[in-house]
Protein backbone atom coordinates (compact mmCIF):
# COMPACT_ATOMS: atom_id res chain seq x y z
CA UNK A 1 0.00 0.00 0.00
CA UNK A 2 1.44 3.53 -0.62
CA UNK A 3 0.11 7.07 0.54
CA UNK A 4 1.48 10.03 -0.92
CA UNK A 5 0.68 13.72 -0.10
CA UNK A 6 2.03 16.40 -2.18
CA UNK A 7 1.80 20.26 -2.60
CA UNK A 8 3.43 22.56 -4.00
CA UNK A 9 3.53 26.86 -4.51
CA UNK A 10 5.50 29.57 -6.34
CA UNK A 11 5.29 33.12 -7.00
CA UNK A 12 6.99 35.30 -9.25
CA UNK A 13 8.63 38.87 -9.74
CA UNK A 14 8.07 39.64 -13.45
CA UNK A 15 9.51 42.49 -15.22
CA UNK A 16 5.79 43.66 -16.57
CA UNK A 17 2.63 42.03 -17.26
CA UNK A 18 0.82 40.83 -20.53
CA UNK A 19 -1.38 42.31 -22.13
CA UNK A 20 -5.14 41.35 -22.28
CA UNK A 21 -5.62 42.13 -25.58
CA UNK A 22 -3.17 39.49 -26.61
CA UNK A 23 -4.40 36.29 -24.77
CA UNK A 24 -1.70 34.47 -27.48
CA UNK A 25 1.19 36.19 -27.65
CA UNK A 26 4.01 35.43 -25.17
CA UNK A 27 4.11 35.90 -21.95
CA UNK A 28 6.05 39.52 -20.11
CA UNK A 29 9.60 38.48 -19.67
CA UNK A 30 10.60 38.32 -16.57
CA UNK A 31 13.82 39.24 -15.15
CA UNK A 32 13.47 37.33 -11.41
CA UNK A 33 11.61 34.63 -10.09
CA UNK A 34 10.82 32.63 -7.32
CA UNK A 35 9.63 29.56 -6.79
CA UNK A 36 8.91 26.93 -3.98
CA UNK A 37 7.72 23.48 -3.66
CA UNK A 38 6.91 20.82 -0.56
CA UNK A 39 6.58 17.07 -0.79
CA UNK A 40 5.91 15.02 1.55
CA UNK A 41 5.44 10.98 1.21
CA UNK A 42 4.42 8.24 3.26
CA UNK A 43 4.63 4.50 2.19
CA UNK A 44 3.66 1.25 3.97
CA UNK A 45 3.98 -2.58 3.25
CA UNK A 46 0.90 -4.72 4.13
CA UNK A 47 1.62 -8.10 6.04
CA UNK A 48 2.72 -9.92 2.77
CA UNK A 49 4.09 -13.21 3.52
CA UNK A 50 7.54 -13.29 3.33
CA UNK A 51 9.31 -16.79 3.99
CA UNK A 52 12.60 -15.78 2.78
CA UNK A 53 14.75 -13.09 3.98
CA UNK A 54 17.79 -11.32 3.54
CA UNK A 55 19.55 -8.41 5.26
CA UNK A 56 18.55 -6.85 1.74
CA UNK A 57 14.81 -7.44 1.57
CA UNK A 58 11.73 -5.93 1.61
CA UNK A 59 9.97 -6.06 5.25
CA UNK A 60 6.04 -6.40 5.30
CA UNK A 61 4.23 -4.35 8.06
CA UNK A 62 6.51 -1.47 7.73
CA UNK A 63 6.02 2.73 7.01
CA UNK A 64 8.33 5.46 5.90
CA UNK A 65 8.09 8.82 4.83
CA UNK A 66 10.29 11.46 3.13
CA UNK A 67 9.94 15.05 3.21
CA UNK A 68 11.48 17.62 0.71
CA UNK A 69 11.35 21.56 0.30
CA UNK A 70 13.20 23.51 -2.30
CA UNK A 71 13.65 27.49 -2.93
CA UNK A 72 13.86 27.97 -6.58
CA UNK A 73 15.80 31.11 -7.70
CA UNK A 74 16.42 32.57 -11.10
CA UNK A 75 17.05 36.03 -12.52
CA UNK A 76 17.73 37.35 -15.91
CA UNK A 77 21.66 38.14 -16.28
CA UNK A 78 21.83 39.44 -20.09
CA UNK A 79 19.76 38.27 -23.44
CA UNK A 80 18.71 35.23 -23.57
CA UNK A 81 20.62 34.13 -20.37
CA UNK A 82 19.69 33.14 -16.91
CA UNK A 83 21.08 31.50 -13.65
CA UNK A 84 19.15 29.85 -11.38
CA UNK A 85 20.29 28.62 -7.46
CA UNK A 86 17.80 25.66 -5.74
CA UNK A 87 18.39 25.28 -2.00
CA UNK A 88 16.73 22.50 -0.51
CA UNK A 89 15.75 20.29 2.72
CA UNK A 90 15.53 16.66 2.96
CA UNK A 91 14.19 14.98 5.69
CA UNK A 92 13.70 10.62 6.00
CA UNK A 93 13.95 7.02 4.42
CA UNK A 94 12.85 4.99 2.02
CA UNK A 95 11.36 1.53 2.76
CA UNK A 96 14.10 -0.51 4.38
CA UNK A 97 16.58 2.07 3.51
CA UNK A 98 15.63 2.32 0.03
CA UNK A 99 16.49 -1.27 -0.52
CA UNK A 100 14.55 -4.59 -1.27
CA UNK A 101 12.62 -3.82 -5.01
CA UNK A 102 14.15 -3.19 -8.06
CA UNK A 103 12.07 -1.04 -8.98
CA UNK A 104 11.78 1.16 -5.94
CA UNK A 105 8.47 2.71 -5.35
CA UNK A 106 9.39 5.81 -4.38
CA UNK A 107 11.44 8.46 -6.21
CA UNK A 108 11.42 10.94 -3.41
CA UNK A 109 14.12 8.32 -1.44
CA UNK A 110 17.68 8.80 -2.10
CA UNK A 111 20.36 5.71 -0.99
CA UNK A 112 21.00 8.23 2.03
CA UNK A 113 18.64 9.54 4.29
CA UNK A 114 18.41 11.20 8.04
CA UNK A 115 15.84 11.59 10.63
CA UNK A 116 16.80 15.50 10.91
CA UNK A 117 16.40 17.70 7.87
CA UNK A 118 19.62 18.68 6.29
CA UNK A 119 20.46 21.21 3.14
CA UNK A 120 21.87 20.80 0.15
CA UNK A 121 22.48 22.98 -3.06
CA UNK A 122 21.04 20.43 -6.04
CA UNK A 123 21.33 23.01 -8.43
CA UNK A 124 23.63 26.07 -9.34
CA UNK A 125 23.95 26.56 -12.99
CA UNK A 126 23.90 29.18 -15.78
CA UNK A 127 21.76 28.70 -19.15
CA UNK A 128 22.17 30.90 -22.76
CA UNK A 129 19.96 30.51 -25.13
CA UNK A 130 20.84 31.91 -28.69
CA UNK A 131 17.85 32.41 -31.27
CA UNK A 132 18.82 31.38 -34.59
CA UNK A 133 16.13 31.77 -36.14
CA UNK A 134 11.69 30.71 -37.01
CA UNK A 135 8.79 31.05 -35.35
CA UNK A 136 8.42 32.74 -31.53
CA UNK A 137 7.56 30.16 -29.14
CA UNK A 138 6.10 31.01 -25.33
CA UNK A 139 8.87 30.24 -22.02
CA UNK A 140 6.03 30.24 -19.59
CA UNK A 141 6.91 30.81 -15.69
CA UNK A 142 7.90 27.68 -13.98
CA UNK A 143 10.50 26.35 -11.41
CA UNK A 144 13.78 27.02 -13.10
CA UNK A 145 12.27 28.94 -16.22
CA UNK A 146 11.29 32.50 -16.47
CA UNK A 147 8.40 33.34 -18.46
CA UNK A 148 9.16 34.59 -22.08
CA UNK A 149 10.03 33.84 -25.50
CA UNK A 150 12.33 31.82 -27.70
CA UNK A 151 12.87 30.95 -31.45
CA UNK A 152 11.99 27.44 -32.91
CA UNK A 153 15.68 27.71 -34.16
CA UNK A 154 18.04 27.63 -31.47
CA UNK A 155 21.12 27.02 -29.01
CA UNK A 156 20.87 26.33 -25.76
CA UNK A 157 24.08 26.23 -23.52
CA UNK A 158 24.10 24.84 -19.65
CA UNK A 159 27.21 25.11 -17.37
CA UNK A 160 27.18 24.26 -13.66
CA UNK A 161 25.26 22.05 -11.17
CA UNK A 162 22.08 20.69 -12.29
CA UNK A 163 20.70 17.28 -12.67
CA UNK A 164 21.72 15.19 -16.27
CA UNK A 165 17.84 14.49 -16.45
CA UNK A 166 17.19 18.54 -16.56
CA UNK A 167 18.62 17.77 -20.43
CA UNK A 168 18.55 14.53 -21.54
CA UNK A 169 15.69 11.63 -21.18
CA UNK A 170 12.91 14.29 -20.65
CA UNK A 171 9.10 13.08 -20.49
CA UNK A 172 6.60 15.23 -19.68
CA UNK A 173 4.42 12.40 -18.45
CA UNK A 174 7.14 10.12 -15.90
CA UNK A 175 9.90 12.49 -14.87
CA UNK A 176 9.49 13.96 -11.80
CA UNK A 177 8.19 11.95 -8.96
CA UNK A 178 7.20 15.01 -7.08
CA UNK A 179 4.47 15.93 -10.08
CA UNK A 180 3.68 12.23 -11.55
CA UNK A 181 4.91 8.71 -11.37
CA UNK A 182 6.94 8.12 -8.08
CA UNK A 183 8.64 4.16 -9.02
CA UNK A 184 12.08 4.83 -9.59
CA UNK A 185 11.54 2.23 -13.18
CA UNK A 186 9.06 5.11 -14.25
CA UNK A 187 11.06 7.91 -14.04
CA UNK A 188 13.54 7.77 -16.35
CA UNK A 189 14.43 5.00 -19.29
CA UNK A 190 15.73 1.85 -17.19
CA UNK A 191 18.80 1.97 -19.32
CA UNK A 192 20.14 5.56 -19.07
CA UNK A 193 22.69 4.98 -15.85
CA UNK A 194 23.35 8.85 -15.57
CA UNK A 195 26.23 10.78 -14.03
CA UNK A 196 25.12 11.68 -10.73
CA UNK A 197 25.76 11.71 -6.59
CA UNK A 198 23.63 10.06 -4.29
CA UNK A 199 20.65 12.41 -4.43
CA UNK A 200 20.75 12.47 -8.67
CA UNK A 201 22.61 15.85 -9.57
CA UNK A 202 26.11 16.32 -10.83
CA UNK A 203 28.34 19.01 -11.86
CA UNK A 204 28.89 19.77 -16.09
CA UNK A 205 27.89 21.23 -19.41
CA UNK A 206 25.86 20.53 -22.36
CA UNK A 207 24.43 22.49 -25.48
CA UNK A 208 21.26 21.69 -27.19
CA UNK A 209 20.56 22.41 -31.21
CA UNK A 210 17.42 22.90 -32.55
CA UNK A 211 16.83 22.90 -36.13
CA UNK A 212 13.50 22.35 -37.21
CA UNK A 213 11.95 18.71 -35.83
CA UNK A 214 15.14 17.98 -34.85
CA UNK A 215 17.24 18.26 -31.77
CA UNK A 216 20.79 17.54 -30.93
CA UNK A 217 22.51 17.37 -27.64
CA UNK A 218 26.02 16.39 -25.95
CA UNK A 219 27.04 16.59 -22.50
CA UNK A 220 29.92 15.87 -20.40
CA UNK A 221 29.32 15.48 -16.36
CA UNK A 222 31.41 14.41 -13.73
CA UNK A 223 30.80 11.06 -11.92
CA UNK A 224 30.87 10.24 -8.10
CA UNK A 225 34.06 8.61 -6.63
CA UNK A 226 31.85 5.44 -5.85
CA UNK A 227 28.39 5.01 -7.33
CA UNK A 228 25.93 6.39 -5.40
CA UNK A 229 27.68 7.89 -3.58
CA UNK A 230 27.16 11.35 -1.51
CA UNK A 231 30.82 12.90 -3.49
CA UNK A 232 31.22 13.52 -7.06
CA UNK A 233 35.02 12.87 -8.86
CA UNK A 234 36.89 15.91 -7.64
CA UNK A 235 39.45 16.26 -10.27
CA UNK A 236 36.78 15.30 -12.94
CA UNK A 237 38.97 12.37 -13.80
CA UNK A 238 36.07 9.91 -13.43
CA UNK A 239 33.50 11.52 -15.95
CA UNK A 240 30.54 10.72 -18.70
CA UNK A 241 29.56 11.82 -21.98
CA UNK A 242 26.39 11.95 -23.35
CA UNK A 243 24.63 12.28 -26.77
CA UNK A 244 21.27 12.84 -27.77
CA UNK A 245 18.81 12.57 -31.08
CA UNK A 246 15.44 13.93 -30.74
CA UNK A 247 13.17 13.89 -33.47
CA UNK A 248 9.51 15.85 -33.32
CA UNK A 249 6.97 14.31 -35.60
CA UNK A 250 3.29 14.46 -35.73
CA UNK A 251 0.93 10.98 -36.54
CA UNK A 252 -2.93 10.85 -37.13
CA UNK A 253 -2.88 14.88 -35.78
CA UNK A 254 -1.25 13.51 -32.45
CA UNK A 255 2.53 14.72 -31.86
CA UNK A 256 4.95 12.68 -30.45
CA UNK A 257 8.79 12.32 -29.88
CA UNK A 258 11.44 9.82 -30.65
CA UNK A 259 14.23 10.22 -28.70
CA UNK A 260 17.70 8.19 -28.96
CA UNK A 261 19.91 8.55 -25.87
CA UNK A 262 23.21 7.53 -25.67
CA UNK A 263 25.96 7.75 -22.88
CA UNK A 264 30.12 6.70 -22.49
CA UNK A 265 30.94 6.23 -18.52
CA UNK A 266 34.46 6.33 -17.79
CA UNK A 267 35.13 5.35 -13.80
CA UNK A 268 36.35 3.25 -11.63
CA UNK A 269 33.45 0.43 -11.56
CA UNK A 270 33.25 -3.38 -10.88
CA UNK A 271 31.53 -5.96 -12.54
CA UNK A 272 29.34 -8.35 -10.90
CA UNK A 273 30.64 -11.71 -12.96
CA UNK A 274 34.37 -10.77 -11.87
CA UNK A 275 33.15 -10.26 -7.92
CA UNK A 276 31.65 -13.77 -8.10
CA UNK A 277 34.02 -15.58 -9.99
CA UNK A 278 36.70 -14.00 -6.94
CA UNK A 279 34.09 -15.21 -4.41
CA UNK A 280 34.12 -18.73 -5.03
CA UNK A 281 37.84 -18.83 -5.93
CA UNK A 282 38.83 -17.36 -2.48
CA UNK A 283 35.55 -18.72 -0.70
CA UNK A 284 34.35 -14.92 0.60
CA UNK A 285 31.08 -13.16 0.29
CA UNK A 286 30.76 -11.30 -3.43
CA UNK A 287 32.51 -7.54 -3.14
CA UNK A 288 32.05 -5.24 -6.15
CA UNK A 289 34.04 -2.99 -4.91
CA UNK A 290 36.98 -5.70 -4.35
CA UNK A 291 37.23 -5.67 -8.10
CA UNK A 292 36.74 -1.84 -9.49
CA UNK A 293 38.89 -0.70 -11.95
CA UNK A 294 38.85 2.27 -14.25
CA UNK A 295 37.01 1.46 -17.33
CA UNK A 296 34.24 2.43 -19.54
CA UNK A 297 30.68 1.36 -19.43
CA UNK A 298 28.20 2.44 -22.41
CA UNK A 299 24.23 2.69 -22.72
CA UNK A 300 21.35 3.37 -25.45
CA UNK A 301 17.89 4.00 -25.23
CA UNK A 302 15.52 4.37 -27.72
CA UNK A 303 12.10 5.98 -26.87
CA UNK A 304 8.93 7.28 -28.07
CA UNK A 305 7.32 9.96 -25.91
Amino acid sequence: MEVGLRAAFFCTLAAGMASADEPTAPPAPESFAVHGQFTYVEQETSSFNAPYRGANSLSPGIGAETTDATLYLGAKLWSGAQAWLNGEADQGFGLDDTLGAAGFPSGEAYKVGKKQPYFRLPRAFVRQNLDLGGETQADQAAANQLAGSHSADRLVLWLGKFSVADVFDTNQYAHDPRGDFLNWSAIDAGTFDYAADAWGYTVGAAAEWYQGDWTTRVGLFDLSTVPNSPHLDPGFHEFQSDFELEHRHEVFGASGRLLLTLFDSRGRMGLLDQAVQVAQTSGTPVDIAAVRAYRGRFGASLDSK
